[in-house]
């Protein structure tokens, strides 16, 4: 059997950051660690860093409670206002967002400042795009869109500047398709009356995401069957998936080497595998020997 791993695949920049400052931070001691929200979205980490003494806490009540520590701010960013809270408390704030998506916090920022039509590509659920649509000045002109439907129902009658960022995330075609629906929207009143319509489009998906799906569905289409490493409740995770299953039917989408104890890859000449930015390469390497030694 031939077993392969994606030319990209596995921990990003921004993830590597922020966990490399949890794990920091806990090394040093001397007083508690927490982070607001799992670092990342993987299970395997989460548990390792609670192993060592670092908790996660899930709201600005929580925060107020404990009466000393350091809290991270996990690579995903949070709402403005919440970041303001949180130093507020009098706990050390060391804030890990990805610099990305700090970036799209800015442009957020600046854009509604200057009274533009905020639409944000991404998942409304996901802490990312929460923690972005909390940096805009106008919550009421800023919307979430996540599919065809959603961008077809868009009301930009009135509007004169509409600003298009996206999740870092996000899948990067799926992206286009909805840029230029939303374009279409925009140009077009109620289908017949062009309009005047200043955009500003800002493709703020990572390049690692976009080379790690590229990656992917190079690899998928060559493979008799695709390995997707990650978590359970990690997006870019979940799109990696989503693309190999288009061009491969035998795609797997595992947490660790013990959800493939059950699965047959006898009849596979092929293996192909990948991974998603928050999972670890220690993780990573277990698949492959496992697929390589056992299956």
């Amino acid at each position: 059997m031939k077993v392969e791993l994606a030319a990209k695949a596995g921990f990003c920049f921004g993830v590597s950051r922020a966990v490399d400052t949890v794990y920091r931070e806990a090394a040093e001691g001397g007083r508690p660690v927490y982070t607001y929200g799992p670092i990342i979205h993987n299970e395997e980490v989460t548990a390792d860093l609670e192993r060592k003494g670092v908790r996660v806490i899930g709201s600005l009540q929580e925060a107020g409670q404990l009466s000393s520590g350091t809290v991270i701010i996990r690579s995903h960013g949070v709402p403005r206002s919440l970041q303001e809270e949180l130093a507020a408390t009098g706990l050390t704030v060391v804030d890990a967002t990805c610099p990305f998506v700090k970036k799209i916090h800015r442009l957020v920022q600046e854009y509604s400042g200057r009274g533009y039509y905020m639409i944000i590509i991404g998942s409304e659920q996901h802490p990312e795009v929460q923690g972005i649509v909390g940096w805009s000045s106008d919550p009421e002109r800023t919307k979430v869109v996540d599919s065809e439907e959603e961008a077809q129902k868009l009301d930009l009658d009135g509007e004169k500047k509409v600003c298009i960022v996206a999740q870092t995330t996000f899948h990067y075609k799926k992206f286009q398709d909805l840029v230029e629906i939303i374009r279409k929207r925009g140009y077009y009143s109620k289908g017949t009356v062009k309009k005047d319509m200043d955009f500003q489009i800002h493709n703020t998906i990572c390049s690692a995401t976009k080379e790690r799906q590229e990656a992917a569905r190079a690899l998928s289409r060559q493979v008799d069957a695709m390995i997707v490493v990650g978590g359970a409740s990690s997006s870019n995770t979940r799109k990696l998936y989503e693309i190999c299953s288009e061009n491969c039917q035998n795609t797997y989408f595992i947490q660790t080497k013990e959800d493939l104890e059950h699965t047959d890859f006898s009849r596979f000449d092929y293996v192909g595998i990948t991974a998603g930015a928050s999972t670890p390469n220690n993780i990573i390497e277990e698949v492959q020997k496992y697929v390589r030694d056992e299956l």
